[in-house]
């Protein structure tokens, strides 16, 4: 500690070091999935910026998705919608904060105009063409969801979730074989052990009538948001 103190009094950390420093360890953490250990690097980094610009946005950005892990979506929101203010056409806030409402059936409508917007900034983003499938689906648009889902599995075809999204696209609309071939294919993709399960339970059975409120939504949004930030 000594050796730190002497080295920060010769060369004292500017804002910018301490920013880039608090970033760096807060997405360590998240990466890690220690949501909870993360906020408090980014409250401190956003503590040092009194008047926050366009660039301040990944911290609002990184905080966001953390409390949404985190179950605390009063939090999230609020910090997605800053974010957003900071940096309208910012692809990742867009994505994220538009699946959240239509994962929780909210502001349908603004929301998936904001994945629309989000599409159309980075059209080769395997994660955000999901989101978009993913939200058609989530509202019953089950040919459109077939159309934008596998053209996400097109531009990432190793993904378990994006698969196993299309799989149950095609179930809707009657085209069942292929289904279950994208189902058998996400399970060769190492999905997570909980949706392991669903997926063989799905392959045995097929889908029920009902539609899922809430089934790893936000699963793909936060593979976007754990790619390129800056």
């Amino acid at each position: 500690h000594a050796a730190a103190a002497e080295v920060e009094a010769r060369m004292p950390l500017t804002v910018s070091d301490k920013l880039e420093i608090l970033d760096a360890l807060g997405n360590i953490l998240r990466a890690r999935k220690l949501y909870a250990e993360a906020v408090p690097h980014y409250d401190q980094a956003l503590a040092l910026v009194p008047k926050p610009e366009r660039r301040h946005w990944v911290y609002y950005y990184a905080r966001g998705t953390s409390y949404e892990r985190l179950k605390n979506w009063s939090a999230a929101e609020a910090d997605l919608e800053k974010a957003l203010t900071l940096y309208p056409d910012q692809p990742l806030i867009l994505n994220y904060l538009g699946y959240s409402w239509i994962d929780q059936g909210r502001n349908l409508k603004e929301g998936m105009s904001l994945i629309e917007k989000a599409v159309a900034l980075k059209p080769e983003d395997g994660y955000i063409v999901d989101s978009l499938g993913w939200a058609h689906y989530m509202q019953g648009n089950f040919d459109d969801a077939v159309r934008y889902l596998e053209r996400a599995v097109e531009l990432e075809p190793n993904d378990p979730v994006l698969n196993d999204h299309l799989g149950d696209a095609l179930w809707r609309v009657g085209r069942e074989r292929e289904a279950k071939y994208q189902w058998d294919q996400a399970l060769t993709l190492k999905p997570a052990p909980e949706d392991e399960d669903k997926i063989k339970k799905k392959l045995e059975s097929g889908l029920s009538a009902a539609l899922p409120t809430a089934d790893g939504n936000g699963k793909q949004a936060a593979k976007a948001g754990e790619s390129n930030q800056k």
